[in-house]
């Protein structure tokens, strides 16, 4: 579902990054002892949001989240009712079974919750002959679009750079959907086979959700070089260990003149912008280049060489070393 783009620029984006809600880390285990632990101390029904951003949290509209809750006593037979507000409208009303762990009782629900605003979660647990009325602290979730406007700073864009920074793709500012950040997102949206474009929408979103853009190395046992994946049109820097650097958008070869494939090495490097306005150029077979270019289409264009967006062309020319091997290849 594709909702309008929330802005937040008046609160300080100071909350940590998350991962969207159905790859992000916690899950009930969570909760565990330590959790329990200090439910018993505080003697209360105590709720904890999961797989979301921070202790100021926020998730994306219709992406899976959790809530797990503790008891402080379990007792059999006991059941709480968890309530959901969007913007002070209950949209979520679920009875839940107490589990034991240990002496506390535990519970948790997964949770989709569609539209945008500000999330209140609390749970209530009845008074019966065993154990008293029992109301939770309610917490709060900013509930936000999945897409992002050129130039917005909200919590949307928060969840996608982490997401994308996750699969090593190259962002910009801290919650600001920024040039940077669109480069990644165009980068991604390669690897994901999507449509070849700089917008963030519900399909980037949901294919970060899915799993989808991994870049998957050819050779991680070669070490420290270079990969250049040219039917994505995406370039990756891999480490010494066989783990991923950085992955950026590239454009190579036009068909009248593509990209020689095989196995190079960085053999020249000129700094700066050459007379043909090449920008830090790291030389790999004759003529071709990995280097710097004002116009970086999202599909074969060059003479040969591979061009990358001018701000990432520095960082590409300082990582990649003379002699360090460049593999350029079809998937």
């Amino acid at each position: 579902m594709r909702w309008p783009a929330v802005l937040l620029a008046a609160m300080a984006l100071v909350v940590p990054s998350t991962a969207i809600a159905e790859r992000a880390g916690a899950a009930v285990a969570a909760t565990g002892s330590a959790t329990a632990g200090a439910a018993a101390a505080a003697g209360a029904l105590t709720l904890t949001p999961a797989n979301v951003n921070g202790t100021v949290g926020a998730i994306i509209s219709d992406a899976s989240w959790r809530v797990n809750g503790v008891v402080s006593r379990y007792v059999p037979g006991q059941r709480v009712v968890l309530h959901v507000f969007r913007d002070g409208v209950r949209v979520v009303s679920r009875t839940l079974r107490i589990r034991r762990h240990g002496h506390h009782g535990v519970f948790s629900a997964s949770l989709r919750v569609g539209g945008v605003g500000r999330l209140t979660v609390r749970a209530v647990h009845a008074a019966t002959a065993a154990q008293g009325r029992l109301v939770s602290r309610a917490f709060s979730l900013w509930l936000v679009a999945p897409q992002a406007q050129p130039g917005e700073r909200s919590y949307s864009v928060r969840i996608l750079q982490y997401e994308l920074s996750a699969l090593h793709y190259v962002v910009g500012a801290p919650g600001v959907y920024d040039d940077q950040t669109q480069q990644a997102v165009m980068a991604f949206r390669k690897m994901a086979n999507l449509d070849r474009s700089f917008v963030a929408d519900a399909n980037v979103f949901d294919a970060l959700a899915a799993g989808g853009g991994t870049f998957v190395i050819r050779d991680p046992s070669q070490g420290r070089h270079v990969e250049a994946d040219l039917t994505h049109q995406v370039l990756a820097l891999i480490n010494a260990d066989g783990s991923i650097h950085a992955l950026y958008q590239l454009s190579s070869g036009k068909p009248s003149t593509p990209t020689a494939l095989g196995n190079f090495a960085v053999y020249n490097k000129t700094p700066g912008v050459n007379d043909v306005g090449m920008v830090d150029s790291s030389y790999f077979n004759g003529g071709d280049a990995i280097h710097g270019y004002p116009e970086v289409p999202p599909y074969a264009a060059s003479h040969g060489c591979l061009r990358v967006w001018i701000p990432d062309a520095l960082a590409i020319y300082d990582w990649a070393l003379l002699g360090t091997p460049v593999d350029v290849y079809d998937r």
